[in-house]
């Protein structure tokens, strides 16, 4: 695979961020020269590339079942007995109260998971945030990975992987869930490889590069279903809803379609050929990359679009960021979960 175009600053001296334009012309010229450098592209270079560079082993996919495992029992614990029970002491509503539980949950682990991976990019002497080249200035195939860092990717990797049998049987169901299941599969992908492949140091920068916005999200979303508890207008949530969702949007944008594009995709797909000519699977994680990007771009749109709705009063107020349905608004169904609490109601009043 031929090294990329161009210059880049050494250890000593950080490189500046691109532009978008800088990002589309280097980054296309660099996988243009990739392909056209790449005599052997085929399956022999990929079994090749797995043998000789890939480091998995079976002791940490255990751990990393493990984990995920361990991830869903703390979910169900707390939720029984933390999260329901609260939902029914502050007197939400049966509908919220059953979706309340899960935003809940989501909320504190991507709180701990973005506060754990912030640490490490600004409160250590990691330079990958303020340098993102520097993620592969020192990449050896099979170098140990830090402990921090390896602690990191198995908190995160055991979550997504308990996230993609979350959404299918625990999660609420919304109009938006297939994309939110590719989703989890992708980055659970891009997590189990970038380990494997010792693209750690990327890794960290992605996860703080997202995971805020889910904190975001999740806390705007537990204060639309408090502010109408009791079955009363809750000020103070109806506020912080609202505050919510107008920093979700502007640092969805931020972080994930300025910042992610001009610091990760830049540095993989051209500095990265400048400090590792021929950087394995290159195509594959740039190919991932790119399809989180894309689901980003998709997101940010639908919200959005129910922005728009909202301001031009096509809807009455944005109530879920993610689960507006047009259906759902003349035959509201309710889930599997809220069939379950409206149940375990009736049941207290004849008790």
């Amino acid at each position: 695979m031929a090294a990329a175009a161009g210059t880049s600053a050494g250890p000593g001296a950080p490189e500046p961020m691109p532009s978008y334009a800088q990002l589309v012309t280097r980054g296309w010229g660099s996988a243009l020269a990739a392909a056209r450098g790449c005599a052997d592209c085929g399956w022999g270079l990929a079994r090749r590339g797995l043998a000789e560079h890939a480091h998995l082993a079976p002791p940490e996919l255990l751990l990393l079942a493990l984990c995920a495992l361990g991830w869903t029992a703390l979910r169900s614990a707390a939720t029984a007995r933390l999260f329901r029970p609260l939902a029914k002491r502050c007197h939400l509503l049966p509908r919220d109260a059953a979706k309340m539980p899960e935003s809940a949950w989501k909320f504190l682990v991507y709180l701990g998971c973005w506060s754990y991976s912030a640490y490490l990019l600004l409160g250590t002497d990691y330079p990958f945030f303020h340098d993102p080249p520097s993620v592969f200035y020192d990449w050896t195939p099979g170098a140990a990975v830090p402990r921090d860092i390896a602690a990191c990717y198995l908190l995160q990797g055991g979550f997504y992987g308990h996230s993609v049998y979350a959404t299918l049987y625990m999660d609420t169901w919304r109009r938006d869930s297939v994309v939110m299941l590719i989703h989890h599969v992708v980055t659970l992908a891009l997590i189990v490889c970038s380990y494997a492949f010792r693209y750690h140091n990327v890794g960290i920068l992605v996860f703080f590069l997202h995971d805020l916005n889910d904190v975001q999200l999740e806390f705007t979303k537990i204060n639309t279903y408090f502010r109408a508890a009791g079955g009363t207008h809750r000020r103070l949530h109806a506020l912080l809803s609202d505050l919510g969702c107008l920093c979700f949007c502007v640092s969805w944008f931020w972080f994930r379609l300025y910042w992610f594009p001009l610091k990760v995709l830049y540095a993989t797909l051209h500095t990265s050929l400048i400090s590792v000519p021929d950087i394995p699977f290159y195509f594959f994680f740039n190919t991932l990359l790119l399809l989180l990007t894309a689901m980003n771009l998709y997101w940010f749109l639908y919200i959005m679009a129910l922005a728009v709705k909202v301001l031009t009063g096509q809807m009455r107020e944005l109530s879920d960021l993610r689960e507006y349905d047009c259906a759902e608004a003349h035959s509201p169904k309710p889930s599997k979960a809220e069939k379950r609490l409206q149940n375990g109601l009736v049941k207290e009043k004849r008790l």
